[in-house]
């Protein structure tokens, strides 16, 4: 069934108070949401910085096993050199296994630099892992605070929450997609969150520009979908104000003169 201009600026109307009172709630939050985030976003980092440190730390432990390992390879070597030299039939090939022999003990010698180094290193790192572990245990208990805080205000405010959120939708319903979308649209780009308004005192309720009288009475109407010229929030009606009456000025009485 379609429904009537009318009907969906009443349906938009009823949809602005309720996500105005649920603007309301979240405001009593202050920024204790964000502040949340921004810990957890915090947490997630110092775990990631830690996660890197131990891959860096077996990268540096695979580095030494393989120096190690290089280094048995060259002690086999030169005891093989050194069988061989009782052997030789020259000098030439004696100065020949001299040389392989003091390569390999070069080896052996940048093996145990390498060792040293990344030992040095995998000190440095542990002492950085130490130092982000004590700052990600202080975040941890700054979280479960405002967790707690935050707790203890969402069950504060729950139930009211809840059914505003079961009215909401109730009220979505009643809204075509289209203009839903322009009404969501609307109020991301307020800072106050109001896409329908009504004109109070001849003016938007939004942005209190002036709003001529001929735009009233087409407001009145309800006939379209009428929206500010200025901060284009959509108007849903007119607020009417009732006149009170001036009342008459209290004349005085003047003296008689004894």
């Amino acid at each position: 069934m379609e429904r009537t201009v009318e009907q969906k600026l009443t349906a938009l109307l009823k949809l602005q108070a309720i996500d105005s009172k649920l603007d309301e709630i979240k405001k009593l939050r202050g920024d204790l949401p964000d502040e949340v985030q921004d810990l957890e976003d915090e947490i997630e980092g110092y775990n990631t910085r830690i996660q890197n440190f131990n891959k860096q730390i077996d990268t540096l432990n695979e580095e030494i096993e393989s120096r190690k390992e290089r280094k048995r390879q060259a002690d086999k070597l030169i005891e093989k050199y050194k069988d061989q030299q009782m052997n030789v039939r020259n000098n030439r090939e004696y100065e020949a296994l001299t040389k392989e022999m003091e390569s390999e003990e070069l080896e052996i010698q940048l093996s145990d630099k390498r060792i040293r180094e990344a030992n040095e290193k995998i000190i440095r790192v542990n002492e950085e892992i130490s130092k982000t572990d004590e700052v990600l245990e202080d975040r941890k208990k700054d979280l479960e605070l405002k967790q707690n805080e935050l707790e203890n205000l969402v069950q504060e405010s729950e139930g009211e929450e809840a059914k505003l959120m079961k009215d909401r939708d109730k009220f979505k319903k009643g809204i075509e997609d289209r203009l839903l979308r322009s009404y969501d649209k609307i109020r991301g780009n307020m800072i106050n969150g109001l896409a329908v308004v009504l004109v109070k005192r001849h003016a938007c309720g939004g942005c209190f520009n002036i709003v001529p009288p001929q735009r009233q009475v087409e407001i009145r109407e309800r006939k379209k979908i009428i929206v500010c010229e200025h901060c284009g929030r959509i108007f849903a009606g007119v607020e009417e104000v009732i006149e009170e009456e001036p009342k008459p000025k209290k004349t005085r009485k003047s003296k008689s003169k004894s």
